[in-house]
């Protein structure tokens, strides 16, 4: 079993209740513009600007399966970091509503132990956890994004260069 030895950042989407470590989150941000992408994948919603560096921002029902949903006024954007390879990237993922930052219940989380019987591999959750008693998952940001090809972030150069 997996321990859970810090805070989580507690999230919904489509009405389930996710989590992953806090300190993989940088910030937290009110939903702004998203500029699109030509010919991106349906998971990339397009990018932000995040203190002058573009930051790519991915929907977190589409990565999940889920189905699509309007914007609300508790939309958020969780910037976070993973790791891709050799590289660390920073990533925004638009979810429904962020709850809080917390502790699970119990710091360990228990692995669902019947996901091969299901056939369902389960790699981008780390683990299952309880929060005042309500299931929580807690997702493996490097396994959720395993399928998503990652550029890494780049400095930007100057035109002049």
């Amino acid at each position: 079993m997996t321990q859970v030895s810090s805070d989580v950042v507690t999230f919904e989407a489509d009405g389930s209740l996710y989590a992953i470590l806090v300190s993989r989150v940088q910030e937290i941000l009110d939903l702004r513009p998203i500029a699109p992408m030509p010919n991106a994948p349906a998971h990339l919603l397009g990018i932000i600007d995040l203190r002058g560096e573009n930051v790519p921002v991915v929907d977190l029902r589409n990565l999940l399966g889920l189905p699509p949903s309007p914007d609300t006024p508790q939309t958020r954007i969780l910037v976070v970091w993973m790791v891709s390879g050799q590289d660390r990237a920073i990533i925004g993922i638009r979810t429904d509503r962020v709850i809080e930052v917390t502790c699970l219940d119990d710091p360990e989380l228990r692995p669902m132990t019947e996901a091969g019987l299901l056939q369902w591999t389960g790699g981008a959750v780390a683990g299952i956890g309880r929060r005042k008693g309500q299931v929580v998952s807690v997702l493996n940001l490097d396994k959720l994004f395993a399928a998503v090809p990652v550029v890494p972030v780049q400095p930007q150069m100057d035109a002049a260069e």
